[in-house]
């Protein structure tokens, strides 16, 4: 090893000043930064405190200008509608500056708020870049969402204008959104004025005279629309995540530290060069989405993806190999249940023998947990490095990886290697001690957190400090558990509260997950805490066998419960698990294990507006009913 990852680890600790100075230099500044971190104001660091930019420039027209403006920026890849469509750098930027000057003919200047509420085709792209290129704030939320939820959205965010499309495209299954919105639009009590409604031929709107306005139409009066600089402190986006109380958390992302920390994480952390294409197979309304759909892989001038459908069933298991092999994708970032899925529908990888993969070079995991068993079976069919890291929507982008641009480490099988550069990541007890290494506890990363980060809530730093902040002084609270092994690998086990308390042994649900996920029949698995009147709480497992897998249920399961005392013991009084066709999940990938927990503890349940489908949280009803579970 040549030491490369621990010295710019080391530097971006000591000395952040310098490493992210230097970072800063891969970015256009229209008035160059006064200072790299504004630490005057604690606990609310700054980044490039006084520097002015632009992130749609950064994005788009810096390019063009340097050679990349007959590159392709974008491929829209929509195996639901059977269209593939292309953009160069030079028809991207066109295309971002027209609809800036639709928005700005629509009243929107710098510093306002505007909604995108779109399904996954280029005008989500368009419009995000294009409320960056006139300095205004977007939030982005995912198409499809109820209208309640929206409606939350809107007052918080109080836009002065939305963009929606009239449709977005599940599977076979077409969802109008118009619909939704002004259901939505009814239901807030902020006042939206204007609304900007792309037309799909899958389903045609019905304009409401005097508020909504049909993108195309508008495009034709309208003239392109220049740059506008903003602050490096400026919001550049608001994007909701679920809180505690039931109501969602603006996470705020400056412009300055984003566009410095993404372009810097593209070249690191993914290891791809400029003009490689880059696909991210997640969604515009996700983190995931804005960091690695949308800004990250523009800033770096390389080709993204956006690809409107699924990894199975659109229209078989081999959807994200045809992608791969079609457009020559270099690195692909997805979640680990996207290749369960493929995993349950194909676990042989017969549909992945038919494609070339040989300008592929790297398989990226995040969003979940990445079982060890999902990791082997992901290595072994392609034949290509397999790397799990982690982050949350919080940070925007990887907390720990395997930088794969500085110098790969060993891969650990259930780690997601080391902290990345400018994260200091400890363990800590309930008291906000380190604990040693091998020892399990809450995932804590001392400040300042590092650039690309949320320098607060939308309008809310109250919030922020007592979510984040407060609870253990000087760090940020991840809301994860997890530990170091001797080698300085981190391993993450799950959110905090996925820690279960069996007669007073806290054990976790992720290592019970990781034995389960090791039988050959199992495709994937959740365990929960289940209410017990004499232990508290009791193991409660839920398993997706492989397809065509036929033996007796029983039998796999008292072979789970044989395993799970086996490697972790007795003390697990793991003996209860339950096969269900399908585990209930976010539209991002998540397993709403807190919503399968209260259906078995027959506990008062609110469907999530997240979730994938409803009708899975009936399945889960009727298969514990079948097996004769009762809460105990």
């Amino acid at each position: 090893m040549t030491g490369a990852y621990r010295k710019a680890y080391d530097e971006s600790i000591k000395n952040p000043e310098e490493f992210w100075g230097r970072a800063a230099k891969a970015v256009h500044w229209d008035r160059p930064y006064d200072r790299v971190l504004d630490d005057t104001n604690k606990p609310f660091y700054r980044w490039f405190a006084g520097g002015e930019l632009n992130t749609c420039y950064n994005a788009l027209d810096r390019h063009v200008k340097d050679g990349r403006a007959d590159q392709a920026a974008l491929i829209y890849d929509s195996p639901v509608t059977g269209r593939v469509g292309r953009y160069t750098y030079r028809e991207l930027l066109d295309r971002v500056a027209l609809f800036a000057g639709v928005l700005a003919d629509n009243g929107v200047k710098k510093g306002d708020t505007v909604i995108i509420y779109m399904p996954m085709i280029p005008e989500a792209l368009v419009a995000m870049l294009a409320c960056a290129r006139i300095g205004a704030v977007h939030s982005v939320v995912f198409g499809g969402f109820a209208p309640n939820e929206l409606a939350i959205r809107i007052d918080d965010a109080r836009p002065v204008l939305i963009v929606t499309a009239s449709c977005g495209i599940e599977g076979k299954k077409v969802i109008e959104y118009k619909p939704l919105l002004d259901r939505a639009i009814e239901l807030a009590s902020h006042r939206v004025a204007r609304t900007i409604i792309y037309q799909r031929p899958e389903a045609r709107a019905e304009l409401i005279a005097g508020r909504d306005i049909d993108w195309t139409e508008a495009e034709k009066k309208a003239s392109p629309a220049g740059c506008v600089p903003v602050k490096a402190t400026d919001p550049l986006y608001i994007l909701y995540t679920s809180g505690t109380t039931g109501l969602p958390k603006g996470v705020v992302r400056d412009n300055g530290g984003h566009a410095v920390a993404l372009a810097w994480s593209m070249k690191y952390i993914y290891g791809v060069e400029p003009g490689e294409v880059f696909w991210a197979a997640s969604d515009v309304g996700w983190v995931v989405g804005h960091s690695y759909i949308v800004y990250g892989p523009l800033l770096y001038g390389c080709t993204t993806i956006m690809y409107e459908g699924k990894p199975v069933g659109t229209p078989d298991p081999g959807a994200f190999w045809r992608v791969i092999s079609e457009h020559k994708v270099s690195a692909l970032f997805t979640a680990p249940t996207a290749f369960r899925a493929i995993k349950k529908e194909d676990p042989n990888g017969e549909y992945l023998k038919k494609y070339d993969l040989s300008a592929f070079r790297t398989l990226f995991l995040a969003g979940e947990r990445l079982d060890p068993d999902t990791y082997h079976w992901a290595s072994d069919m392609l034949g290509k490095p397999v790397i799990d890291h982690w982050w949350q929507t919080e940070t925007g982008w990887a907390i720990a990886a395997n930088c794969m641009g500085l110098e790969p480490l060993p891969v650990k099988a259930g780690s997601p290697t080391k902290p990345v550069p400018g994260f200091q990541v400890e363990i800590v007890d309930g008291d906000g001690k380190q604990v040693p290494a091998g020892s399990e506890g809450v995932v804590a990363i001392r400040l300042p957190l590092p650039p690309g980060t949320f320098p607060t809530l939308w309008k809310n730093d109250d919030k922020f400090r007592e979510s984040y902040l407060d609870i253990y002084p000087g760090y940020y609270f991840t809301g994860d558990g997890g530990y170091y092994d001797s080698d300085g690998y981190i391993y993450i086990m799950g959110r905090v509260d996925d820690v279960i308390n069996v007669a007073g042994h806290r054990l976790s649900t992720g290592a019970m997950e990781e034995v389960i996920s090791q039988h050959p029949d199992v495709a994937e698995c959740a365990v929960v805490g289940a209410a017990d009147s004499f232990k508290g709480q009791l193991p409660l497992g839920f398993v997706v066998l492989k397809s065509g897998v036929e033996r007796n249920p029983d039998e796999i399961v008292n072979e789970l419960v044989r395993m799970v005392r086996d490697q972790i013991g007795a003390v697990a009084c793991f003996k209860q698990a339950v096969v269900v066709k399908r585990l209930p999940k976010t539209r991002s990938g998540k397993i709403l294990r807190g919503t399968m927990r209260k259906i078995a503890d027959d506990e008062t349940y609110s469907v999530p507006s997240t979730i994938d489908d409803p009708v899975i949280l009936n399945e889960i009803k009727d298969s514990l009913a079948s097996v004769g579970y009762q809460k105990v």
